[in-house]
């Protein structure tokens, strides 16, 4: 695989809520919060109705190597284990906890002793973190590297190219310093050689502040990038910092590279000093059917329509409602879905905006190709999938997509073509199970 000198796309940036330091909603009555919040085995209840539990409690166990613990984020009663459909189709067990308002701290929450990797790695571990940027990647996974000298860089992915999303930027500004310290502790226990942040241009406050902050740290770059999305994409950011390629099948650690988000590596340092596990999250609130847009903190599985009823609630009747950005966010049933612990935004769009415009037949005009970064063929990859030929689909990469949507935003004849390479890499999977 050859990721070229990206291209991009140019979408709205639409950063309304750049300006907009984050609030702290008041505690929600109830909290929904289910056990796969993670890419990789789903956690294990250890509550049963009628438990009292306290802020910072885990509540489900480490199911496996790709799992994390997950913590109650309220103080109260659990009043059922739930099966709840997630958006993605799946069922996951869900712990279901009415809140008491007193907010009481767990006795378990004491910052961690951390003199050693095999310490870190399980501090990490045990605070419950996923890669906080979208993905949901259980992070000690991420960390656990065999041989530390292999690890060149470093990358803090302070991109945020989605539209809308500013969560990430206001930890930039607001709590830059424990983003600096949060890669400090990745030197000290896991030992990359040089650091580099990237962001996004269009950031001109979060570049300034890290360059001052980190002018006497000759092994910590801050690295403009251009504001082209994907710019944040994993492969992306790789290639256009370090020049190097991940290979078809590998992985970042395979070319010498970690990426972190911003956010994730914030609490990595916020959590050493606390020992307070990942039990709330900041987010954008945003989309033309809110009232008020903002950023807020909200107690992890609180349902998404108290999040909304705190910015106003509705100005428009809400057509579509999305976790994460309008380039890969996920449209929910309702909003009654709980906040999970990689989500990022949350973004209500009234009818004129979640109409979409008719598809008509293909053009052939190459678009798509022109603004895939991994440079895949989508139009070509949609009849594949509609032929059913899985050895085309495989010789068509359709693997690689890494469902950014740029084929779709750039097709003139509006044809869902990230929707359709979601769909044949699900083919592929299931013919692979097969075999």
């Amino acid at each position: 695989m050859s990721i070229k000198r990206l291209s991009g796309v140019h979408a709205p940036h639409h950063k309304n809520t750049a300006e907009c330091a984050p609030q702290r909603i008041p505690t929600p009555d109830k909290v929904i919060i289910p056990m796969n919040m993670h890419i990789g085995a789903p956690s294990t209840p250890v509550v049963k109705a009628g438990d009292l539990v306290k802020v910072g409690q885990v509540i489900g166990e480490a199911a496996g190597f790709v799992s994390v613990p997950v913590h109650a984020s309220v103080s109260g009663k659990v009043v059922k284990i739930d099966e709840l459909l997630m958006a993605n189709g799946a069922k996951a067990k869900a712990v279901v906890i009415e809140a008491d308002g007193l907010q009481e701290v767990a006795e378990t929450v004491v910052p961690p002793t951390v003199e050693t990797t095999e310490q870190f790695l399980a501090a990490v571990r045990a605070s419950g973190l996923v890669g906080l940027g979208g993905a949901g990647f259980p992070t000690v996974v991420k960390l656990s590297v065999k041989n530390p000298n292999s690890i060149d860089y470093l990358l803090i992915n302070g991109a945020e190219c989605e539209p809308y999303i500013t969560s990430d930027l206001r930890t930039m500004i607001d709590d830059c310093e424990h983003i600096i310290k949060g890669a400090a502790l990745i030197k000290k226990f896991v030992g990359q050689k040089k650091t580099i942040i990237g962001i996004e241009d269009n950031k001109p406050e979060a570049i300034k502040l890290f360059q001052e902050k980190t002018a006497n740290d000759p092994d910590f770059e801050v690295m403009a990038m251009p504001s082209l999305y994907p710019q944040g994409g994993e492969k992306v950011l790789i290639h256009n910092a370090t020049g190097r390629d991940v290979p078809e099948g590998k992985l970042p650690l395979d070319v010498g590279c970690i990426v972190i988000n911003v956010t994730t590596l914030a609490f990595i340092s916020k959590y050493i000093e606390t020992g307070m596990p990942l039990i709330e999250k900041c987010l954008t609130v945003d989309g033309s059917a809110v009232a008020k847009p903002g950023n807020v903190i909200a107690p992890i599985g609180t349902p998404i329509a108290k999040i909304f009823e705190f910015c106003g609630g509705y100005k428009a009747e809400p057509r579509k409602i999305l976790y994460g950005g309008p380039m890969m966010g996920i449209s929910v049933p309702s909003d009654e879905v709980p906040l999970l612990k990689n989500n990022n935004a949350v973004l209500a769009f009234a009818e004129k905006e979640a109409t979409l415009a008719p598809t008509t037949a293909c053009i052939k005009c190459g678009r798509c190709v022109a603004a895939c970064p991994v440079g895949l063929m989508p139009a070509t990859i949609e009849h594949a999938f509609k032929i059913k030929n899985v050895d085309m689909l495989n010789e068509l990469k359709v693997m690689l997509c890494m469902e950014c949507g740029c084929c779709s935003f750039v097709c003139p004849a509006k044809r869902e073509l990230v929707l359709t390479n979601k769909l044949a890499k699900a083919m592929v999977r299931e013919a692979s199970q097969k075999k």
